[in-house]
């Protein structure tokens, strides 16, 4: 029984854990440093609360339900035998997560706004719109292609420190003739897009997939795809700079 009620509280007692440093840290700086009382204190313990126990739930839940949904995919593709339907789960799976990822949408609606004050767009609400969708549909297409990409080196055994150091030299290289205005936003992209969602689909993916093949290691060759899905977009913002600057 006692045995029980701590694997049931187990979540609980390591998102308090994880939650910790993060209070101490404001706590100190909020008492110590600014001298200051803590501003509506009861409100901030509930929703410190509500932080702790959804936390807990949400990496249970990813323990129980997503980590074994994306080995079992994997290993169903790889049986499956049929790379097309693969890379299209891959491409689709990296898309779809990405397009509907709060932080993403946030962000461009925020640049479309900066972007219309600053002259660089017209500044009404169709422009702003349209500017803000076609951020987020260049993002979203962007890790849809770093998952695609992820997934064949997997299959194929493409070095992955290549695959990196190749993408930031040409970073760099766009960065140079991309607009000023675009290259903030661009890196920001890189790395609002790994989502909540995203990262343990993809992880699980990646590593029942490299489960899945003879002759590949899970841990040599089933990571690398977050920092693909972080990568790509930078390249794809700047570019997607560059074409609405032309």
């Amino acid at each position: 029984m006692i045995k029980r009620v701590g694997i049931a509280f187990r979540p609980l007692l390591e998102a308090m854990r994880d939650l910790s440093p993060i209070v101490l840290v404001i706590v100190f700086f909020q008492l110590v440093v600014l001298k200051q009382p803590i501003p509506d204190l009861a409100n901030i313990l509930a929703g410190l609360l509500f932080v702790l126990l959804g936390l807990a739930l949400f990496v249970r839940g990813l323990e129980i339900g997503l980590f074994p949904l994306g080995e079992s995919m994997a290993f169903a593709f790889a049986k499956k035998g049929s790379l097309l339907w693969l890379l299209l789960f891959a491409f689709l799976l990296g898309f779809g997560t990405t397009v509907a990822e709060p932080a993403l949408i946030a962000i461009a609606k925020k640049a479309a706004d900066i972007a219309a004050n600053g002259g660089f767009i017209a500044q009404n609400a169709q422009a702003i719109n349209d500017y803000a969708t076609g951020l987020r549909l260049t993002v979203a297409f962007s890790v849809g292609l770093a998952i695609l990409v992820g997934v064949l080196r997997i299959l194929l055994g493409w070095p992955l420190p290549w695959l990196i150091i190749g993408g930031y030299l040409l970073v760099i290289g766009m960065t140079q003739i991309a607009p000023d205005e675009i290259i903030g936003i661009a890196y920001d992209s890189g790395g609002v897009t790994t989502s909540t969602i995203t990262v343990p689909l993809v992880t699980a993916l990646g590593v029942g997939l490299a489960s899945s093949i003879e002759g590949r290691n899970p841990l040599l060759d089933g990571f690398g795809l977050i920092a693909l899905a972080s990568l790509m977009p930078i390249i794809f913002v700047m570019a997607f700079g560059i074409w609405m600057a032309a």
